[in-house]
């Protein structure tokens, strides 16, 4: 519901602004933002959707804003 997709925006917000410093791996990520892994992945695929976040695949997997 509307609760759940707030939640999601603002956990948006938080990778948003990590970013900001450029491209962070996964686990980097999720320590910067201290989001539990549904959290940060919902957050993602949301980012991901808007095509706000690139995708690299390297040995880890690292995200950087768009």
């Amino acid at each position: 519901g509307i609760m759940i997709t707030t939640k999601i925006g603002e956990n948006a917000g938080l990778i948003w602004n990590a970013l900001q410093g450029g491209a962070l791996t996964l686990k980097a990520l999720k320590k910067a933002t201290k989001l539990k892994n549904d959290d940060l992945n919902l957050a993602l695929g949301w980012l991901a959707r808007e095509g706000k976040v690139a995708f690299e695949a390297a040995e880890e997997l690292t995200i950087s804003l768009l």
